[in-house]
């Protein structure tokens, strides 16, 4: 006996392309494998109203949270996002002549399209630096890639040697706590780790610096004589290129500052509006030595090792990734004015 009951839109589809196409019924369900009643059904609904989909209702139980009722459950989202299931589920409740459990809760949620997600972590941006982001991106809006190909990024990173990763989730029984296999290793302040301070423009990536201890105003001068200015004299030999840097104590210390003034008519030294990490695409290149550090299929065990393999992977970044990075510039300055001056998806 062939198949009964309702048929999906590409079955009955199926079904009115056989009827037209001159078969019988008999010949249409022996074709496709249907009851001779569904393929009777499914053709005379498609001669008297036109339609192949099936508009049969789903079955099962009623929704407990209509309409109505997940826009109160958004409501309560918006207006405290970091609040828990439990707490949700009870200011849904109040008010309310039928009361739902978590579950129901989270399955409205989800049907909402809202998941549980650890917080995107950003800086914290003043009154202040607001505007002053805000001004940076009117005085470059009209800046185009020709323009920032011009500009040496620089930043400092520090990377661990081990690092306590809360994204990781293990499967075990109820016993198995304290299974080795289940248990992540800390060590105390991460086990060390590397500093590096690097540079990179549109035409290259620049030295990749281990600091040895912290980074202090006359440990950034020797970087800058001895890196900064080789870069910027070779790369930029016309005197149009700009150095860019950010607002750390040491980069502005008066040493550094007499130094850059010595040197102006060599390069010039961006002016860089405070807490715009989203604004430095070096920013994304940390990211890129990161994630090849987690992928490593032996890990480093001590920091030489640790710096051994830092190096290496800032030496084999493709070009292509950084020059995109820069390419990258006009769009990140559109996302600053969208927001005036606000934190941006950088």
């Amino acid at each position: 006996m062939g198949k009964k009951g309702d048929l999906s839109n590409s079955e009955r589809g199926m079904v009115v392309g056989a009827r037209r196409a001159g078969l019988s019924i008999s010949q249409s369900a022996q074709l496709l494998g249907f009851s001779r009643t569904t393929i009777s059904r499914v053709y005379k609904e498609w001669c008297e109203k036109g339609k192949t989909s099936s508009m049969r209702q789903s079955c099962g139980r009623k929704c407990l949270v209509d309409a109505r009722g997940q826009r109160r459950m958004g409501r309560l989202i918006q207006a405290d996002r970091r609040a828990t299931l439990t707490e949700i589920t009870t200011r849904y409740n109040r008010g309310m002549q039928q009361s739902i459990c978590e579950a129901t809760t989270r399955t409205t949620l989800r049907r909402m399209g809202y998941n549980s997600r650890r917080p995107h972590r950003v800086p914290l941006i003043s009154t202040t630096n607001r505007k002053k982001r805000l001004q940076f991106a009117r005085a470059h809006q009209n800046w185009t890639v020709e323009d920032w190909k011009n500009v040496a990024w620089s930043d400092e990173s520090r990377f661990l040697l081990r690092h306590s990763d809360g994204r990781v989730r293990i499967w075990r029984k109820q016993n198995e706590n304290m299974d080795p296999s289940c248990l992540v290793t800390t060590v105390q302040a991460g086990g060390g780790g590397v500093m590096v301070w690097g540079m990179f423009s549109w035409h290259t990536l620049g030295p990749l610096v281990p600091i040895g201890h912290r980074l202090n105003a006359t440990a950034y001068l020797s970087i800058v004589s001895d890196h900064v200015h080789p870069f910027m004299t070779t790369m930029y030999p016309s005197s149009d290129g700009y150095f860019q840097q950010d607002n750390a104590p040491c980069h502005k210390a008066r040493i550094i500052s007499n130094w850059f003034l010595e040197h102006d008519n060599e390069f010039t030294v961006l002016k860089w509006p405070p807490q715009s990490p989203d604004l430095n695409p070096i920013e994304h290149l940390w990211d890129v030595v990161e994630r090849e550090l987690r992928a490593l299929d032996v890990h480093p065990t001590n920091l030489h090792q640790l710096q051994d393999a830092i190096l290496s992977i800032w030496a084999n970044i493709s070009k292509e990734c950084f020059q995109h990075l820069v390419e990258s510039m006009p769009r990140r300055i559109k996302a600053v004015l969208k927001v005036k001056g606000g934190q941006t998806q950088y």
